[in-house]
C-alpha cells in the first residue's frame, strides 16, 4: 500500500497527521501549513479515502500497517502522531504496537472504546445513513449536472449543511465521463462500518496498559458526544498521564470549527 500524502515544511520535529472517516489530507491542509512553519509535516490519505488506493479491506489492523509502511518509506524514525476520529483510532493502535516510533500522541475527539456498545445512541446509525446516501449518489451519478445539484440532494437526505459541505470535498468530476463521483470507497466502508465504530477499544490493548511510553493529549469538542465523562475515566485507565483538553463551542470537527483554539492546544503540547 502506497498512501497518497502531502508535505509541509522541512525542518524541526516530524509530525504525521491522520484524517478521520470521509476525510482526507486536504481537510487538514490549514493545520499542516501552520505546523509546517516550524516542523516537517506529513498529511496522509488513509486507504479507501482521498487519493490513496481503494482496497478490499478496511480494518484498523490494515490502516496501522499502512502507517508503519509509510514511516519506513519516508525514513521517519520517530514522529509526533496526530489522529482525528477514525484516524485517532488508527494512531492509538499504531502507537501501542510501534511505541518506539512515537514521540508524542495527539488524539482529536475520539475515545479508545467500542461505540457500538452505546446501542441506539451509537454513532453507527448516523454513519450508516451517510454512507447509504453516498452510495445512492454514486449509483445515480448521471442525474447530477452540477455540484449544487449534489449539495441539494445531500442536504435533503442528511439535513446538516456543515456535514454536506464537508462531504462535498470528496466529490469530484470524472474528466472522461464528466460525471460526479465520490472519492471515498463508500461500498466497502459501509460493509466495514461495524469495525470502524467498534474497533480499537480497551480490549485491543489491555495487555499493554498502563501506557506511559510517550506523552498523550486528547482534544475534545465541548459540543461533541464522542468523549464523555466516563470516556475520560477510560482514557486515564489506559494513559494515566494523558492530558485532556476541551475546546469550547466545538463539535466533532473541532479543527474546522475552532481552528485557533485547536491550533493553540496543538502548539502548547508539541
Amino acid at each position: 500500500m502506497n498512501l497518497f500524502f502531502r508535505e509541509e515544511g522541512s525542518h524541526g520535529k516530524k509530525i504525521v497527521i491522520i484524517h478521520g472517516l470521509y476525510g482526507s489530507s486536504d481537510n487538514w491542509l490549514t493545520v499542516g501549513k501552520k505546523l509546517g512553519a516550524n516542523h516537517h509535516v506529513y498529511l496522509i490519505d488513509q486507504r479507501n479515502h482521498g487519493r490513496s488506493p481503494n482496497t478490499k479491506e478496511h480494518t484498523y489492523e490494515s490502516m496501522k500497517e499502512d502507517l508503519a509502511k509509510f514511516f519506513d518509506q519516508q525514513n521517519i524514525d520517530k514522529a509526533i502522531v496526530i489522529g482525528h476520529s477514525m484516524g485517532g483510532k488508527t494512531a492509538m493502535l499504531f502507537a501501542a504496537d510501534y511505541p518506539e516510533k512515537v514521540e508524542k500522541l495527539i488524539i482529536a475527539d475520539i475515545a479508545p472504546k467500542d461505540y457500538m456498545a452505546l446501542g441506539e445512541n451509537s454513532q453507527f446509525y448516523q454513519h450508516q445513513l451517510i454512507l447509504e446516501t453516498l452510495i445512492e449518489l454514486n449509483d445515480n451519478c448521471a442525474e447530477y449536472k452540477s455540484r449544487d445539484d449534489i449539495a441539494n440532494f445531500l442536504t435533503l437526505k442528511l439535513g446538516d449543511k456543515d456535514l454536506v459541505m464537508f462531504l462535498l470535498k470528496s466529490i469530484y468530476q470524472d474528466r472522461e465521463t464528466n460525471q460526479f463521483r465520490c472519492r471515498i470507497n463508500v461500498e466497502l466502508l459501509n460493509d466495514s462500518l461495524d469495525e470502524i465504530i467498534s474497533g480499537m477499544n480497551l480490549r485491543w490493548i489491555e495487555d499493554r496498559i498502563p501506557i506511559l511510553t510517550y506523552p498523550v493529549l486528547f482534544i475534545r469538542g465541548a459540543k461533541s458526544q464522542y468523549i464523555s465523562e466516563d470516556d475520560q475515566k477510560l482514557i486515564r485507565e489506559i494513559y494515566p498521564e494523558a492530558q485532556i483538553k476541551t475546546i469550547p463551542d466545538a463539535g466533532h470537527w473541532l479543527h474546522a470549527e475552532q481552528p485557533k483554539l485547536f491550533m493553540d492546544a496543538l502548539l502548547e503540547f508539541i
